[in-house]
């Protein structure tokens, strides 16, 4: 079936990862790398971070949480001092693409796990910065936060509301997430996924899937 619309996560797709960020403050802090990871793979859709970016929980009790979380693994660290690592750096050739995209006739969407901290969609820590953010994101045809809509990803659910919000099939839609396991319902929908690991190989590999013989210019 040919592709009509391209679905974007938002963090780690559109910007650089947290995880990335996630690492840099774990070798100041002298911790094991990916003791973040570590922290949140552990009961991964009812644990401090889970539930935050449900609106489940308010960031103090997150911070709480996520601490005896750390804890309960051997690591001490605030939930406070990983949500300042969140908001990453923009990529300026994924907005671009953002824009060919649209030049071509293509719905876009943006489905993001995000947490009611911060400012604005990106959780940005500055007011320019999120102003970056928004531009960016009414750019979009349309855009679910699971902060706002109570679903997060990896539930089959918030892409389908995605689908329906766009009036699309699941089988018209690529989708980009830099997380395997939120790329999986994507395709167990029909959705053909993208799992980005670098911006060259992502654009090329989009490319691909939407045929596009110009290449993106």
């Amino acid at each position: 079936m040919n592709k009509t619309t391209v679905i974007w996560d938002f963090g780690g797709v559109i910007t650089s990862s947290p995880f990335d960020a996630f690492n840099r403050m774990e070798e100041e802090r002298g911790m094991p790398i990916n003791s973040v990871r570590k922290i949140n793979a552990a009961d991964p859709d009812s644990n401090a971070w889970a539930k935050f970016e449900r609106s489940e929980i308010n960031a103090a009790e997150f911070d709480t949480l996520f601490a005896e979380e750390a804890r309960a693994v051997g690591v001490e660290l605030r939930g406070s001092d990983v949500l300042a690592c969140l908001s990453g750096d923009i990529r300026p050739r994924m907005v671009e693409a953002l824009d060919i995209l649209k030049s071509k006739g293509f719905a876009i969407g943006c489905i993001t796990n995000n947490v009611p901290a911060g400012k604005g969609a990106g959780m940005a820590g500055s007011a320019e910065k999120a102003a970056a953010i928004a531009e960016i994101m009414a750019r979009f045809d349309h855009v679910i936060e699971s902060s706002k809509v109570g679903v997060r990803k990896p539930d089959p659910r918030i892409y389908e509301m995605m689908c329906d919000a766009l009036e699309v099939e699941a089988t018209a839609c690529v989708y980009l997430d830099d997380l395997g396991i939120n790329c999986k319902p994507a395709a167990g929908l029909g959705m053909a996924a993208i799992k980005v690991v670098g911006e060259d190989k992502a654009l090329v590999d989009l490319g691909t899937v939407l045929e596009f013989e110009d290449g993106w210019v």
